[in-house]
């Protein structure tokens, strides 16, 4: 007996792809007309919005961002180069770059390029070749000249950097006077033996945050003594070892400025293990004001540098730059957050 061949169903309205041209007979509007309407590159009358919004119901069209982006000369994804997806300072600026992006109809590509110059520039470069239309860099490490010969072919915001021409916009936060707020806020506590975990030298963040440190002793009268400094990463793991170092040098201090949260949280954990307590026998200030500082104990004195706020205006201005605009951001300023972990050297009076 001959088996029955079941027919095909036929395919209902669901499974058939809606083109632009459909979207654009149906709403009775050239397809150009629609085009420019999902692009965001033309204003168009409230009865041409509302029959092609009304047709892009009825046919359940989605848009290919990549087809529209490509006739239209642009790709609709921006690159973003980070120094590492895994810290939470960096974390926190994707975000804010993410969600400005995306609310804008922008596709953000995340690289990393680990403080490593060759790295940072490979990943430019394959950014280049997907054909972005702008690159974000966080905290750029590549020479001036380089960044700006990139700029040329493809526009540029890189924050950390005072560096402008063109196609490149730069936005850089007072590092310098935020580690300075930092450094009086101990001094007006009554500490002059203040230690100072010192970050990657390669950073120019981290010198600006010792020169920061060294300017507010001299204008208190306070000699630099390089061996109340130790250097760090930056993570936390070289906060504790930095601070052991300092205690196995036999070198007196009473309070401790971190040049970031996180070498300060190495820094409580160091002082957990040497019996210490914090604010008691050792004050502890840091730097960004990550979200976890508020939750340790004690809660951390802290510069609120606002990485999610700086993520949310580079990508703000590179949406203003590739859109023909010229735009001058300013970065938050630094803000001195004081908590538990700081209070008068000796205890309850000044120094």
């Amino acid at each position: 007996m001959a088996k029955t061949i079941p027919s095909r169903p036929k395919a209902s309205s669901r499974d058939t792809v809606s083109t632009l041209e459909m979207v654009a007979a149906k709403a009775g509007v050239s397809p150009s007309t629609v085009s420019r309407f999902l692009n965001g590159t033309a204003t168009v009358s409230e009865a041409k919005r509302m029959a092609i919004e009304a047709a892009i119901k009825k046919l359940n069209f989605v848009a290919n961002p990549i087809a529209s982006g490509l006739a239209g000369g642009k790709s609709r994804c921006i690159g973003v180069v980070t120094q590492a997806i895994d810290s939470p300072f960096y974390g926190r600026g994707l975000m804010g770059i993410e969600e400005v992006l995306i609310a804008a109809d922008y596709v953000p590509l995340f690289v990393s390029s680990h403080w490593r110059e060759q790295d940072e520039m490979r990943c430019i470069s394959s950014l280049e070749g997907r054909r972005v239309d702008g690159i974000i860099i966080l905290t750029a490490c590549l020479p001036d000249k380089t960044l700006l010969d990139v700029a040329k072919r493809t526009p540029m915001v890189i924050t950390g950097r005072d560096l402008g021409s063109g196609q490149l916009i730069s936005l850089k936060f007072d590092h310098y006077n935020g580690a300075r707020m930092a450094t009086e806020h101990l001094i007006s506590l009554g500490h002059r033996q203040i230690a100072f975990l010192k970050g990657t030298p390669s950073h120019p963040d981290a010198t600006e945050r010792l020169n920061g440190y060294r300017a507010a002793l001299k204008a208190h009268d306070i000699p630099y003594d390089p061996k109340l400094t130790a250097r760090g990463d930056f993570g936390e793991a070289s906060g504790e070892k930095a601070t052991q170092l300092l205690f196995n040098s036999g070198v007196k201090f009473s309070a401790i400025f971190a040049a970031n949260d996180q070498m300060a949280y190495g820094a409580y954990s160091a002082l957990y293990q040497l019996g210490l307590r914090i604010p008691d026998d050792i004050s502890v200030v840091g730097f960004d004001d990550l979200p976890a500082s508020s939750f340790i104990s004690p809660p951390l004195t802290t510069v609120k540098h606002s990485i999610y706020e700086i993520g949310k205006i580079a990508a703000q201005t590179m949406i203003q730059l590739i859109g023909g605009s010229a735009p001058s951001p300013e970065a938050p300023p630094p803000e001195l957050i004081i908590r538990k972990s700081t209070q008068s050297y000796p205890a309850d009076s000044k120094q």
